[in-house]
C-alpha cells in the first residue's frame, strides 16, 4: 500500500539527513572500532573494538527511551532561572505519532525555518552523535578499564552528561539562550569526551607499567582505514547539522575538509621539524584534531577561517601532547590515546576560534518571507560578546562533565572494580572476552597453528602425483 508523505516532508532534506546520519554512524562502527583496534597493542584489539560496539548499542536504547527528550524535548523545570533550562523531561520517543510527526525542537528560537523531515529522522541523526561521544571517551581508558564497569558507566554518562550538554547548547537551553553556539559538537561531543576521558583515566588508574612504556600500534594500515572512515564520515557530521540540504551544508563540508587537510599537514611538519621524520600516527592525530576543531565552526566561518582553524589545530594540540605531557599532572594521568589533546584541546580551540572568526556573511539559513537570515558574528567582525559566551560555555561543559564523570565512576567502583587486575592486564583480550584478534597464528612462535580446517585445505592444495 502506498502511503504518501505528509505535506511538510521534503524528500531531499529527509534523504540527506538519513544519509548524513549513516555517515556519522560509520564513524563509530566500524570507524573508531578499527581505528582503536589498530592503534592499541595486539592483546587489546578485541576489547577496544568491543567497547565501541557496546557503547553504540546501549546508547541507542537510552536515547530512544529517555535521552533524546532530555536533550531536545520540553524543559524539566528544576527551579527558576538557570535550573529551568538545563535539561529536558526524560521520556520515550517511540510512539508512532511522535516518530512520524514533523521534526521540531521545542525551545529552539534561533530563526531556523520549520524542519522539513519527520521526527524519526531527527531522532536517528542525533542518536549517532550521542553514540560516538562515549566511544571517543573510551580512548582515554583503553588497555585497563574493567568491561563490566564500562557497561554500567556508558548509559549513566550518556544520561547525566551528554543529554544535559545537548539540551544546554542544542536544545534551546541555558547556554543557547546566552548566545553560545556549537555548530556540530565541538563542545557537546569533543570537549565533553576529552575532559571526561582524562578524568576517567585519572580515576580508573594506569595501564601496566610495561604497557604504558611500550604500547606500539599492532596494525597501522587498519588504523589508517579507520581514520579514513572518520574523515569522510565527518561530511555527515558537519554537513547534516543545518538540518536542511542547503548551501550552508555544502559550506560546512568544504570547510571541514580544508581544516582537516591543513591540520594533518601542520602536524606532519611539526613532527619533521622536531624529530626529523613524519609518522602515520602523527598524521592521524593531526587529522583528528582538524576534524574536531572545525566542528563547532564549520557552518559559521569562511574558507580562510577554516584554514586558520586547521593550522592552529595542527600546531597547538601537537605542542600540548609533546610538551605539556612532560609536566607532573600529565605524567601521572595515563590517557591512553591522548584524547585530552586530540579532542578536548582541539574542541576548545575550535569553539573559541568560532567566537573570533564567525563570518556574518556565511548564512546558516537564508531569509524567507519576513524573517532575517541567520548567521553568527565573531569578534574579528565586530562582536566581542560572541567570544565571551563561547568561553563561558566551554567552562560550563568542562566543570559539569568533569564532576559527572568523577561521581559516576566513584559510585560504580562501589559495585565493580574500575580497573582490571594485573594478571588480567598481562593477558588482555583472551582473559576479558575469551577471544583474540587472530586465532590462526601462534604468537609465541609466529607459526600457523595446525587445525583440521587448515590441514584439510593444505591437503587439497597439494599437487597430485
Amino acid at each position: 500500500m502506498y502511503v504518501p508523505n505528509p505535506p511538510f516532508v521534503s524528500p531531499g532534506d529527509t534523504a540527506w539527513q538519513l544519509t548524513a546520519a549513516t555517515f556519522v554512524g560509520l564513524q563509530s562502527v566500524p570507524g573508531l572500532a578499527i581505528l582503536y583496534g589498530g592503534l592499541v597493542k595486539k592483546k587489546w584489539a578485541v576489547n577496544s573494538a568491543m567497547m565501541v560496539l557496546y557503547a553504540f548499542s546501549i546508547v541507542l536504547i537510552v536515547w530512544t527511551l529517555w535521552g533524546y527528550n532530555m536533550g531536545f524535548g520540553s524543559p524539566l523545570h528544576l527551579g527558576s532561572g538557570i535550573l529551568s533550562n538545563i535539561v529536558g523531561i526524560p521520556q520515550p520517543i517511540l510512539n508512532a505519532s511522535q516518530e512520524q510527526g514533523r521534526a521540531v525542537i521545542p525551545l529552539l528560537s534561533s530563526g531556523m525555518p520549520a524542519m522539513r523531515m519527520p521526527m524519526s529522522a531527527l531522532v536517528f541523526f542525533q542518536f549517532v552523535f550521542a553514540a560516538i561521544t562515549p566511544a571517543i571517551l573510551a580512548g582515554g581508558v583503553l588497555g585497563r578499564m574493567n568491561f563490566k564497569a564500562w557497561m554500567i558507566f556508558v548509559p549513566l554518562w550518556s544520561t547525566f552528561a551528554y543529554s544535559v550538554n545537548a539540551f544546554m547548547l542544542w536544545g534551546g537551553g541555558w547556554l543557547a539562550q546566552l548566545g553560545a553556539v556549537d555548530f556540530s559538537g565541538g563542545y557537546v561531543i569533543h570537549v565533553a569526551a576529552g575532559i571526561s576521558g582524562f578524568v576517567a583515566a585519572a580515576v580508573v588508574g594506569p595501564r601496566l607499567a610495561k604497557d604504558k612504556k611500550d604500547f606500539t600500534a599492532n596494525n597501522l594500515l587498519m588504523a589508517v582505514a579507520g581514520a579514513g572512515i572518520l574523515w569522510l564520515g565527518w561530511n555527515g557530521f558537519n554537513g547534516g547539522d543545518p538540518y536542511f540540504a542547503n548551501t550552508d551544508a555544502a559550506v560546512a563540508i568544504l570547510n571541514t575538509n580544508l581544516a582537516t587537510a591543513a591540520a594533518l599537514l601542520s602536524w606532519v611538519f611539526m613532527d619533521m621539524f622536531s624529530v626529523g621524520k613524519s609518522s602515520v600516527v602523527g598524521a592521524i592525530n593531526g587529522m583528528v584534531c582538524g576534524l574536531v576543531a572545525i566542528t563547532p565552526a564549520a557552518g559559521y566561518v569562511n574558507g580562510y577561517g577554516a584554514l586558520i582553524i586547521g593550522i592552529a589545530s595542527g600546531v597547538i594540540p601537537w605542542l600540548t601532547m609533546n610538551k605539556l605531557s612532560e609536566t607532573r599532572l600529565f605524567k601521572k594521568v595515563d590517557d591512553t590515546l591522548g584524547v585530552f589533546h586530540t579532542h578536548f584541546v582541539a574542541g576548545a580551540l575550535g569553539g573559541l576560534l568560532t567566537g573570533l572568526l564567525a563570518d556574518p556573511h556565511v548564512f546558516e539559513y537564508f531569509a524567507t518571507g519576513k524573517t532575517s537570515p541567520v548567521s553568527i558574528t565573531g569578534l574579528f567582525y565586530g562582536n566581542p560578546q560572541q567570544f565571551l559566551v563561547q568561553l563561558e560555555a566551554l567552562l560550563v561543559i568542562v566543570v559539569w562533565d568533569s564532576l559527572v564523570t568523577f561521581v559516576l565512576l566513584k559510585l560504580i567502583s562501589l559495585v565493580v572494580p574500575l580497573r582490571l587486575k594485573d594478571p588480567e592486564l598481562e593477558i588482555g583480550d583472551s582473559e576479558v572476552h575469551g577471544e583474540t584478534v587472530t586465532h590462526d597464528v601462534d604468537d609465541t612462535l609466529n607459526l600457523p597453528l595446525h587445525t583440521p580446517v587448515l590441514d584439510m585445505l593444505s591437503a587439497t592444495l597439494q599437487p597430485e602425483e
